[in-house]
């Protein structure tokens, strides 16, 4: 089998999730964003994705917002202290953030980031 072929069938075969996934790659390539898989720990970065889900997850009595943004890589969370609601900021919206990464229970996170709204697909 050729290199071409294969790629022509392993795109047919593809799964709604692999197809979604590859999307995002691209578009993260278009808004000059780095894969959350490659984002280090301590650095400024800037991702694109999409967000997964969205919650209000109060800590300390202080209101937090908290989205976790795929990518197509991986994930990474987004919390926003003192915030209860972001206008624009919800399931499925695409968006770039900016912001310095660290990590908070073992998983990505940018504390208030700064965050541009790319328009809705569909």
């Amino acid at each position: 089998m050729t290199g071409r072929f294969r790629r022509a069938v392993a795109r047919l075969t593809e799964d709604d999730d692999q197809v979604a996934s590859r999307q995002l790659e691209s578009e993260l390539v278009q808004a000059g964003a780095t894969a959350v898989t490659r984002c280090t720990r301590g650095e400024p970065v800037c991702v694109a994705g999409s967000l997964r889900s969205v919650t209000l997850r109060p800590r300390a009595g202080v209101p937090t917002l908290e989205a976790e943004l795929y990518d197509g890589t991986g994930s990474i969370t987004l919390i926003w202290l003192g915030r209860r609601r972001i206008g624009g900021i919800e399931c499925g919206r695409s968006l770039v953030a900016r912001g310095r990464m660290t990590v908070y229970e073992g998983r990505p996170t940018i504390y208030n980031a700064a965050y541009e709204l790319k328009p809705s697909v569909g």
